[in-house]
């Protein structure tokens, strides 16, 4: 029990631990430089790209095999009748 309440508050700590140090000073900083000292981010800027074509749609096939449907439980030959004279016979409690 232990070893799973340790493990939960590890993974449950894990997300703290993976942010950038970029992140939480420009949280703490007053609107001042946020990138002194760190070197900028490098912008790349690409052109817009047209794709022409046409948009096919997936086919798929599947194919079930025919069941067998038995009807012969349907038709007893068996007489309910002795079975439900004996249970009105018997005490109802």
């Amino acid at each position: 029990m232990r070893t799973a309440l340790a493990l939960f508050m590890l993974l449950a700590a894990a997300p703290v631990l993976a942010q950038d140090s970029a992140s939480s000073g420009t949280a703490t900083s007053s609107g001042g430089s946020a990138s002194t000292g760190k070197k900028p981010r490098k912008v790349i800027r690409l052109d817009a790209i047209t794709v022409e074509g046409r948009i096919q749609k997936p086919q798929a096939f599947y194919i079930l095999p025919r069941s067998n449907l038995s009807f012969d439980d349907l038709n007893r030959t068996e007489s309910f009748v002795p079975k439900v004279v004996k249970s009105v016979e018997q005490d109802p409690f």
